[in-house]
């Protein structure tokens, strides 16, 4: 938790986009991932930050085109988009989180936030009294 906060107070980050949880072959990696997940959203919205969710198929569609595309396909269109020419096939995990930042990105103000959106500036500064920066 600490970590996620340090790393956090470090970027500092206006947003942070994730991966849904999603069942896959096996129940206990999904639980382990749940719990993961859980203390990293818990460390982020402990600093005021809003998450973005994502399905893992709307992940692939913004990045590939295809919801179906592999983990591989998906870091071959990362290292394209991003006009990387040292991108390791090995961390391919590690290429999920940025294809959730970078669906995120292409989303614009689209994204799937946790907390309901504020219809006005006098409505979102009464939701984020924290967020306002006095000069």
């Amino acid at each position: 938790y600490e970590r996620v906060q340090h790393l956090v107070d470090e970027y500092k980050p206006n947003e942070v986009a994730i991966e849904a949880p999603f069942y896959g072959k096996n129940v206990q990696s999904m639980l382990k991932l749940g719990r993961a997940q859980g203390v990293a959203m818990a460390a982020v919205l402990s600093r005021s930050i809003p998450i973005y969710e994502y399905a893992p198929r709307k992940i692939k569609l913004a990045i590939t085109g295809v919801g179906s595309a592999s983990k591989e396909q998906v870091a071959a269109m990362l290292k394209n988009i991003l006009g990387e020419k040292d991108f390791d096939q090995k961390y391919l995990d590690a290429t999920d989180g940025l294809a959730a930042a970078v669906c995120h990105f292409f989303q614009g103000e689209q994204g799937e936030s946790n907390g309901a959106k504020a219809s006005s500036w006098e409505e979102f500064i009464r939701k984020n009294p924290g967020r306002i920066k006095n000069k």
